[in-house]
């Protein structure tokens, strides 16, 4: 972290001579004037002012980040149940073993704090997270996230979203679960749909459901590399046949990179007709995906982002999991998923506007305006970096997080808290 003691203790004041991202992947050298919690003013020439000034020599500043997908109830189990051989099988098995050995409220809301506690402290201001929604923690953990986001408002922004089959859907049951939903604030109905799951009869289900009880969707789609078919295309496809119009996000459609050329050009177009946005899980999916004890991996897993984004689809990126069966690492840190995601998916040469995939376009997903301009709320994150290859180069380096306008004192938690 900074030096905090860089930064007054008052609501105004000056950061002189910052780097800001623009939407373009420019740099800009810039002032920016702190007032009562919000950006008063952001100018090329120094303002003339009697505020205190921070020097910040051309430190890069971003608005708070968002985290679109993760897995909070699941999170850091690995040292009590870790993934015994890092397939995707080994995962579920290990998970639904902690589930019910551990996962009473307590447990899960002490998880969850830990997690938040990470994010917060590493500059995340939206945190997204899917929900197991079966047997007796589906039915307690509803009421638990509503009760955490008041407890977090104010700080981080929290979302979830139902993480079931698409047959859980069928009867009183999808019901219960819509309805849960319903009531959380910011909340959608999610589903895993694979290819051949993705039926007519679920897709429908699922849809009347979201459109009766006016839920957004967020779907976990196509996490394999099987070919001759996907999941996205029927999503999109049923999108469009109904004309719905809340939001749809499908997360880790890994496989639409391994269909044929002129098939993955015809989902690609499907997605963008139909407003989807995609969101990609690069780290978890390198982990879990083509994974066989003894033999390299031949393929990333990574769904095809630049044929995605260059279509107009809006493209985000992720943490996912975090220290769990289904992914062994990671912090809930959006500097580090960006680096990674830079590396794992050519997001550089040049760098244009992906910087935004980890902040703007997903808080924007989220119902949050986070664009770097005068008016906005002061939630900002101030890199030592000065540039963009800095920043991934080194993503753990300080940094300082300023939150309504004040820098806050916050480290992410020691394990031996867990």
């Amino acid at each position: 972290m900074m030096d905090l003691a860089l930064f007054p203790d008052n609501d105004a004041y000056v950061l002189a001579d910052a780097t800001l991202p623009a939407a373009d992947g420019s740099l800009l050298r810039r002032n920016l004037v702190i007032e009562g919690g919000r950006i008063a003013a952001i100018s090329e020439r120094a303002p003339d002012t009697a505020l205190p000034v921070v020097a910040l020599d051309g430190a890069m500043v971003w608005p708070a980040m968002a985290d679109i997908h993760t897995h909070l109830d699941k999170g850091f189990i690995w040292d009590r149940t870790p993934n015994p051989d890092g397939t995707f099988m080994g995962a579920l098995q290990a998970v639904n073993q902690d589930r019910e050995a551990y996962w009473s409220t307590e447990d899960v809301r002490r998880r969850m704090t830990f997690a938040l506690r990470c994010a917060y402290a590493h500059g995340t201001q939206a945190v997204r997270t899917h929900l197991d929604t079966m047997g007796t923690h589906g039915q307690r953990v509803w009421p638990l996230v509503r009760d955490m986001q008041a407890q977090w408002a104010g700080r981080i922004a929290l979302q979830a979203v139902s993480l079931v089959m698409p047959q859980s859907y069928a009867g009183e049951d999808g019901e219960r679960i819509a309805r849960d939903v319903a009531s959380t604030p910011g909340a959608c109905l999610g589903a895993v749909l694979m290819h051949d799951n993705a039926t007519p009869e679920h897709l429908e289900r699922l849809f009347a459901l979201a459109e009766r009880f006016g839920c957004g969707l967020d779907l976990h789609v196509d996490e394999n590399n099987v070919r001759g078919g996907t999941a996205l295309q029927t999503v999109a496809e049923t999108v469009m046949r109904r004309r719905f119009r809340l939001p749809v996000l499908c997360g880790h459609c890994c496989s639409l990179s391994v269909q044929d050329a002129p098939h993955q050009a015809e989902i690609v177009k499907s997605v963008a007709d139909a407003g989807i946005g995609i969101v990609s899980l690069p780290m978890c999916n390198m982990y879990l995906q083509d994974r066989t004890p003894g033999r390299t991996p031949l393929w990333r897993g990574v769904t095809m982002v630049h044929e995605l984004h260059a279509a107009g689809v809006p493209v985000m990126f992720a943490s996912d999991n975090t220290r769990d069966p289904f992914y062994a690492y990671g912090d809930l840190d959006m500097a580090e998923v960006f680096s990674q995601a830079v590396r794992i998916a050519h997001l550089d040469h040049p760098f244009g506007g992906w910087w935004q995939s980890v902040s703007v376009t997903p808080a924007r997903w989220m119902g949050l305006d986070t664009t770097l301009r005068a008016g906005s709320p002061a939630d900002l994150v101030i890199f030592a970096a000065r540039d963009m290859n800095q920043l991934v180069t080194r993503p753990t380096a300080p940094r300082a997080v300023i939150r309504h306008g004040r820098a806050i004192d916050a480290r992410a938690p020691s394990y031996a808290e867990l």
